[in-house]
């Protein structure tokens, strides 16, 4: 079991890639060290909106399974084949595989791991928060969505946690609309978590997402004015997926440039939409 005697989480043992079926089309970074560069920016029309919504409806519905079957004992290797194995079921494919070298379907991110950690050996234990982060690729574009699980029972304090990183979220998406610049988000989730005392995350944003995975669109989740000043459009694409820790938003990485954990170790949540902004707001495109 990959934890120090303290509890704190190590790397673990990776399973051989999983197999997409050849009929599957990837995305055009697969293979690639890194991503074709993005170039047509991040409002879409509406027949490419529903595009998005169709993949993201796909990742949202992995995400339900997976909170349906997530039990102490599972490890975060057998989160990535259910993961795996619905998206490829409906015909899309794990946008995260392949991705500038990732080398698993989704991201399993345990306790005081922030983004990005892979799944392994890993065994989830009561009372354990699991972020699992999951991405479908279907008909050219990518919808991505997160949501933070708590297996078994667990303490108030970290239960409240996962609770406020969800309204987080909520307040963020009530801020856009058209006209403003992005940095209201991050303006209107840092104001809510500071109620608590929670670390927001800074280094770790939203993004464009569409056609390309990420666009270069950065969305803030903390209060970064006059920096991030993109204007919202009416058709602009991206996610707001919210970080807080029950400590510092400082962070460390892991030896394998991805896993993102809290430098003091503590517990963190997140959760995140794919949105388009409408005439009247944000409209969420990856519900199930």
């Amino acid at each position: 079991m990959p934890r120090d005697a303290t509890g704190v989480l190590i790397p673990g043992v990776l399973s051989p890639e999983r197999h997409v079926p050849s009929n599957i089309i990837r995305p055009p970074y697969v293979g690639k060290t890194t991503p074709p560069a993005h170039t047509t920016g991040d409002v879409y029309d509406a027949e490419t909106i529903e595009k998005i919504r169709r993949a993201g409806k796909i990742s949202s519905q992995a995400l339900d399974l997976i909170g349906s079957v997530i039990k102490p004992g599972m490890t975060t290797d057998e989160i990535d084949q259910i993961g795996h194995d619905f998206v490829i079921s409906h015909g899309a494919y794990p946008s995260t595989l392949g991705y500038r070298g990732y080398p698993k379907s989704l991201c399993t991110s345990v306790n005081e791991v922030i983004c990005h950690g892979i799944p392994d050996d890993t065994v989830i234990q009561e009372g354990d928060l699991v972020n699992v982060d999951i991405t479908s690729y279907l008909d050219g574009v990518h919808g991505d969505t997160n949501r933070t699980f708590i297996v078994g029972e667990t303490s108030p304090e970290v239960r409240d946690l996962v609770e406020r990183t969800h309204e987080a979220l909520n307040r963020g998406i009530k801020a856009v609309a058209p006209g403003r610049e992005v940095n209201v988000i991050g303006r209107a989730i840092e104001s809510y978590a500071k109620r608590f005392g929670y670390g927001v995350v800074r280094d770790f944003t939203g993004h464009g997402v569409g056609t390309s995975f990420h666009s270069g669109l950065i969305i803030p989740h903390y209060d970064s004015a006059p920096l991030y000043n993109d204007i919202m459009e009416v058709g602009m694409v991206f996610t707001i997926e919210p970080m807080l820790t029950l400590g510092t938003h400082e962070w460390d990485m892991w030896a394998d440039d991805w896993t993102v954990t809290t430098k003091d170790k503590s517990w963190t949540a997140q959760f995140e939409h794919t949105l388009v902004v409408t005439e009247t707001g944000a409209d969420i495109l990856t519900l199930s």
